[in-house]
């Protein structure tokens, strides 16, 4: 026990004490709603799953900065469209993307293509 302290803090005047509620109002200019909307509508990376990577290093597909920039704005425009999964063409490559999770899944290229069938896809972009 501290000698000099007081056991019981000085009290304020009514006008000087803030409520939690309006402290926090105060603090939270920006609404939660528009915060979250912000963050929702940000562009997120193009990721690619561990499948893909794998495939790509298996048929020794190599992708250029440039082809990543393409792939994700075919995605984002199958996002407006509102594709949940979608098969994207490019070049001598196909690529199944999962459109809500951004994310590239598997990649086929060339003669493997042949007598391929896709399934569980909602929507195909071409890439020039």
């Amino acid at each position: 026990m501290k000698v000099n302290r007081p056991l019981y803090p000085p009290a304020l005047p009514a006008a000087a004490r803030k409520s939690v509620k309006q402290e926090a109002a105060a603090k939270a200019e920006v609404p939660f709603a528009q915060v979250l909307q912000q963050q929702l509508s940000a562009p997120q990376p193009l990721k690619f799953s561990a499948h893909v990577l794998q495939r790509l290093q298996e048929r020794q597909i190599e992708l250029a900065p440039q082809d990543v920039t393409k792939l994700s704005r075919a995605l984002q425009a199958a996002r407006e469209k509102g594709s949940q999964s979608s098969l994207l063409l490019y070049q001598d490559i196909a690529f199944v993307a999962s459109v809500k999770n951004n994310t590239i899944i598997t990649a086929v290229k060339g003669d493997d293509l042949q007598d391929r069938v896709f399934t569980n896809i909602d929507s195909a972009v071409m890439i020039k």
